[in-house]
């Protein structure tokens, strides 16, 4: 964990009216609401002739290599054109001429999708990360903040108000990413999934022949989309803008780490954590890491003392001779504070995502033991989450598409390699890390059910019912109202049902 006394957090400022936060460098205000209408143009209906607004930036301009590159280099594509939107117009303008020029296109805020799916070759990337902007009620607890926030620009701006939603745990991601897949963390078993807790969203969707239009969505206005970008909402019905949550005063956190050296104690540390961490208190949540050389366990305590939270672990730290540190803080500076920067990542990664609801016996304890111990890199790691007894397993009014709120954990083994910021970078390593990676998942499949759509399984022959169980069929009706061409695809996208 980064020294807090030398964090880098970013500050949230007041700015002009009541409940109004702007994050440093982002425009105050945001982008103003459109109200919802009736539902649907005449299919024929052509629009007027669309041309791209926002920061452009195409093969020929001198920041293109930058701006078409992902986090995971593992994937490199050449869009025809990447619009960077500065307000939800240019959204509008950026579908409307994919439609009419008949352009593949694909949508991008944090540039975390594990597959590459949200670049394309020869087509137009609509990224929304400079949509960033915050509004925050603290007397209705109500946040709405532009879908370019990243997870670490959310925390911290709703942490200078004593306030949290659910996110992931890398701050580099992006939050209307995490949230619209179903997105969960440290807070999960307390406050509920992301998704559980997004009452509202601001959508463009494709509309006529070649058109588009924004619409609000809340459980007055088309809750069915809201239901369905509660957990599915990646790409698949239109392009996010903005987000309204439902947030919860969080004041402070105790947050724990525990480091096992060697993994001769893997088997009693797991078991342990499989069987306690998921019943324990719903303020605690906890991750377990399992690296080549070492356990790592994480606990975040909302609201807790730091010798509550080690009461809490006890079971787990008890084993073995493990070394602990734990503190207290606000939720945005603890959160800050273990980031870890990118550029000091891997270039190069590959996950496999699993649920699982049983604990895992002895054979698949040992079977992360021998991968690991023969895993392809230093940075390659098998991953978890408690879930069990928390608030993630009640709905939220109006349902959601996520479905897996009965696991008992979730877990994922992953990989990294190769060196940031260099072409080819570990291309030795490649198909040593890929063999590796689906060989262990493999061999954990007698023990999972099910699979996260944020982190996607390529190549996964069930990955609908896998991702989203019996909601697929609800979903694909869904997509057949509001995306009947399919403009909105990719390689695990959504189809329209066929009518």
């Amino acid at each position: 964990m980064h020294d807090l006394s030398r964090r880098n957090l970013l500050r949230a400022t007041a700015a002009a009216g009541a409940g109004a936060v702007v994050l440093p460098g982002i425009v105050a205000g945001g982008t103003p609401a459109i109200a919802a209408d009736g539902w649907g143009a005449y299919p024929g209906a052509r629009s007027e002739p669309a041309t791209l607004t926002g920061r452009i930036v195409r093969p020929q301009d001198p920041g293109y290599a930058d701006a078409s590159l992902g986090w995971d280099e593992l994937f490199v594509r050449y869009p025809l054109v990447i619009v960077f939107a500065q307000e939800t117009q240019d959204v509008v303008n950026a579908l409307t001429w994919a439609r009419q020029n008949d352009v593949a296109l694909r949508v991008r805020s944090g540039r975390h999708s594990l597959e590459g799916w949200s670049n394309v070759d020869n087509g137009i990337v609509i990224d929304v990360s400079e949509l960033k902007w915050a509004q925050i009620d603290e007397a209705a607890r109500v946040a709405t903040v532009g879908a370019g926030l990243n997870q670490l620009e959310a925390v911290t701006t709703l942490g200078e108000h004593d306030l949290a939603v659910t996110t992931g745990t890398e701050g580099s991601v992006g939050l209307s990413g995490a949230t619209l897949g179903g997105g969960f963390g440290f807070l999960t078993r307390y406050l509920g999934m992301a998704c559980d807790n997004l009452i509202g969203a601001e959508i463009v969707v494709a509309s006529g022949a070649d058109g588009a239009k924004a619409i609000e969505v809340d459980l007055k206005n088309h809750p069915d989309l809201l239901w369905a970008l509660r957990g599915a909402g990646n790409g698949n019905f239109g392009i996010v803008t903005s987000l309204t949550y439902r947030v919860t005063p969080l004041r402070s956190v105790a947050y724990l780490q525990a480091t096992w050296e060697g993994l001769d104690d893997l088997h009693a540390v797991f078991d342990t954590w499989q069987r306690t961490a998921p019943f324990a208190d719903k303020r605690l949540g906890t991750q377990l890491e399992i690296h080549t050389s070492q356990i790592l366990l994480f606990g975040v305590l909302a609201d807790g003392s730091e010798a509550e939270a080690e009461e809490l672990l006890d079971a787990i730290l008890s084993i073995g001779s493990p070394e602990v540190t734990v503190q207290t803080g606000g939720w945005g500076d603890i959160y800050a504070a273990f980031q870890i920067p990118t550029e000091d990542e891997p270039a190069n990664w590959k996950f496999f995502s699993q649920f699982s609801n049983k604990p895992f016996p002895e054979k698949a304890i040992s079977l992360i033991r021998e991968f690991m111990e023969n895993a392809p890199s230093e940075d390659s790691n098998f991953f978890t989450q408690a879930f069990g007894k928390g608030a993630q397993t009640r709905e939220p009014r109006g349902g959601s598409a996520f479905p897996h709120r009965d696991a008992l954990f979730y877990s994922e083994p992953g990989v990294g390699w190769g060196t940031r910021g260099e072409p080819d970078s570990g291309d030795d390593t490649t198909p040593i890390a890929q063999a590796w990676i689906a060989e262990f998942s493999r061999a954990l499949r007698p023990y999972v059910d099910g699979a996260y759509v944020n982190v996607p399984n390529i190549g996964m022959q069930d990955w609908e019912t896998a991702y989203w169980g019996a909601n697929f069929e609800r979903l694909r009706k869904i997509k057949a109202k509001y995306d009947p061409h399919n403009v909105f695809q990719y390689e695990q996208s959504i189809p329209p049902a066929s009518r």
